[in-house]
């Protein structure tokens, strides 16, 4: 008989879901998915009503989940609440499923276990999607490996610095479309092993990969890549543009995110070009 895992979802007001997550962490809760206003669902996944957050509690056995789903309805009586009961197996299936092989020009970007179906004549990069973000196929990885795709073609050997670097995904790009000096930096020890085990996989293990801070990087870049938060590219924008000698590409942005995030850039002295978007996320192209 194959294992179970039980989901409890709460539908809820918005203002109250830090308080039901916490809860739901006391009562044992695996972990925790959160659709909010601010972050967009991947598609097929139902979205909360105005003024709500979808949270979901993941639990292992029937007996926890029934104790959080009981404490929930008492602090919170007005969420609605519901309790489903799935293979893990099934779980296992569906999250690949969710995770797509892209192809963004010259590159195909995909898992391993789509890697057989990358056509020929693409330059492939294949990414263990494990715990760290970027794995080709969310809009803002896509935008971004578009922008390095566009650059490398007429700057090969240029030097490049990729903040935030995940799995490493746009370093090993720019690498392999004939970036010389790579360095991918994150803050996150997990994206950095991660990162380094895909530069191995990939055949591009001299990309220096580490979490050393920005100040800490020495010299600039002619390409610099910032797929972040729009906070944390407004927060080291001073020290993300003096990194870069030639041109820089901030993602992480939602739409109505641009302004803020070019008006910090702007007073730095650099220039907003042409950037792109994909559904609600925006890409902000800048020359120095």
């Amino acid at each position: 008989m194959s294992q179970t895992y039980l989901s409890l979802t709460v539908d809820i007001a918005e203002e109250a879901s830090e308080i039901l997550q916490d809860l739901l962490h006391e009562t044992g809760a695996l972990g925790l998915e959160v659709r909010d206003t601010e972050t967009p669902s991947m598609p097929g996944v139902r979205v909360p009503a105005k003024g709500e957050s979808i949270v979901v509690a993941y639990f292992e056995d029937r007996e926890s989940a029934e104790e959080a789903r009981d404490a929930v309805a008492e602090s919170h009586p007005t969420a609605r609440l519901s309790l489903d009961e799935q293979p893990q197996q099934d779980w296992s299936n569906e999250w690949k499923s969710l995770i797509k092989s892209v192809q963004v020009g010259r590159l195909w970007v995909g898992p391993p276990w789509d890697a057989v179906n990358a056509p020929e004549g693409k330059m492939k990069v294949v990414i263990e999607p494990k715990m760290a973000f970027g794995t080709g196929d969310h809009p803002t990885t896509s935008l971004c490996l578009a922008a390095v795709d566009d650059f490398m073609s007429t700057h090969p050997g240029a030097s490049v610095l990729d903040v935030g670097t995940g799995t490493g995904v746009l370093a090993i790009a720019a690498k392999k479309l004939g970036a010389g000096h790579v360095v991918g930096t994150d803050n996150d020890p997990i994206s950095v092993e991660l990162a380094r085990e895909n530069c191995a996989d990939n055949g591009t293990p001299d990309l220096d990969i580490s979490g050393r801070e920005l100040t800490e990087v020495p010299g600039t870049f002619d390409l610099v890549l910032a797929n972040i938060l729009a906070n944390t590219l407004i927060e080291l924008a001073p020290l993300i543009v003096a990194k870069t000698k030639d041109r820089l590409v901030l993602a992480g942005v939602l739409a109505h995110q641009r302004v803020d995030v070019e008006a910090a850039y702007r007073k730095l002295g650099c220039t907003v070009m042409e950037g792109a978007q994909q559904g609600e996320w925006v890409r902000i192209d800048l020359k120095r």
